[in-house]
């Protein structure tokens, strides 16, 4: 999978009443988040049911309202649940989507191998099912999947590494080393691997002939995973990473696949007297550019994130569903790569882009962001 993506990625790149008291509950329970109702309302097109994994991120809570907006834009009604990064809570969720007769799922997993039973419920039914951002594995019955290069991910988190401290030239440390610490995603989810080997197929090089220095030995991905993206879970990590590998040394460098995870990992770092003009923070790398990582890269704590538009993410998975309902084939722009082990996805891949300091303004002109919240 790996040779397949990298070579990709070189070349390319009502019921009334008791339901409407029901419906009523569980949106102050938390669960139903999203705009729509039964089936058999005004939209012509149904109901399109929308399982994001958790509010904790705000990227799924904007994930999760984009796409109720686009949907109903096109004549759809949406039930949008949130399973807060529970397995169970998320197959429930989408058994109660098959059993109300949505008439196409779309999920984010939480678990990408905990739903082939309640998928194969949903393929008996005959409901297509588009994968969001995370590969659903172990299934036949998932259609198509929308996502970002996942490769090139991580190939510009690592790229931001080598250049940042210089070493392919002569301005790295005064030996020649630098030290460089990292992390990775959730072991759960599909995308972990692609953000982690495409990291590595840059930074291998450099680790193998000791110009980076990765002190703890911990080189292997399962090694430095970090459950449901957990950024308390990273920042205890990172805590152990610097009381017994860096008492006298200095991290020069931490490869982080995610925001969350770099807020928890710049935590540890100021804990242990990073942050000041003797020990400045090292580079720290992030993904989904989350306004408080914005925010922590404008004051010089976070070095950089990746940019993923999941508006225009959205917008893909809602064009891929309405094609799919209408007996369309969706686009798709990568026919290879995604392998869920028993079948080969096809997907259409968005371009990520790298964000620093210089050009944080980007996520403004693009009208992601507002230049008030940036300041």
């Amino acid at each position: 999978m790996r040779d397949r993506t990298r070579t990709r990625a070189r070349t390319a790149r009502a019921a009334v009443g008791a339901c409407a008291a029901l419906a009523l509950s569980l949106t102050a329970c938390g669960q139903n988040s999203g705009g729509g109702g039964e089936d058999g309302g005004d939209a012509e097109g149904g109901t399109i049911g929308i399982a994001m994994p958790t509010k904790s991120s705000e990227r799924w809570i904007a994930d999760g309202e984009n796409m109720v907006k686009q949907f109903e834009a096109k004549g759809y009604e949406t039930d949008l649940q949130y399973g807060d990064d529970k397995v169970e809570n998320q197959v429930a969720q989408i058994e109660n989507m098959i059993s109300k007769g949505h008439r196409a799922l779309v999920v984010a997993a939480i678990d990408g191998s905990s739903l082939t039973n309640v998928l194969g419920r949903a393929a008996d039914a005959g409901i297509p099912v588009i994968a969001y951002d995370r590969l659903i594995r172990g299934t036949e019955n998932v259609d198509y999947y929308a996502t970002f290069d996942n490769f090139k991910v991580g190939e510009l988190q690592a790229r931001y590494i080598v250049d940042a401290l210089k070493l392919e030239g002569d301005g790295g440390s005064a030996d020649g080393k630098s030290n460089l610490e990292l992390f990775a995603g959730s072991p759960d989810d599909n995308n972990t691997g692609f953000f982690f080997e495409g990291a590595m197929s840059v930074l291998k090089p450099y680790i193998d002939d000791k110009r980076l220095v990765v002190r703890s030995g911990q080189t292997r991905m399962n090694q430095v995973t970090t459950l449901r993206w957990d950024g308390g879970t990273a920042q205890k990590r990172m805590d152990d990473l610097l009381s017994r590998y860096y008492g006298s040394e200095r991290v020069d460098a931490v490869l982080s696949p995610y925001d969350g995870i770099s807020i928890g990992v710049i935590s540890a770092l100021k804990s242990a007297g990073y942050g000041t003009g003797a020990k400045p923070y090292p580079v720290v790398t992030g993904q989904d550019a989350e306004l408080a990582s914005i925010k922590s890269i404008i004051a010089g704590q976070q070095t950089q994130t990746v940019f993923k538009d999941t508006r225009k993410l959205a917008q893909q998975a809602v064009r891929m569903t309405d094609a799919v309902l209408k007996g369309e084939k969706p686009e798709v722009n990568d026919t290879e790569s995604y392998d869920n082990g028993v079948k080969t996805v096809p997907a259409y891949l968005l371009e990520p882009v790298s964000i620093d300091k210089s050009n944080t303004r980007l996520l403004v002109d693009e009208g992601y962001y507002t230049a008030d919240q940036l300041t």
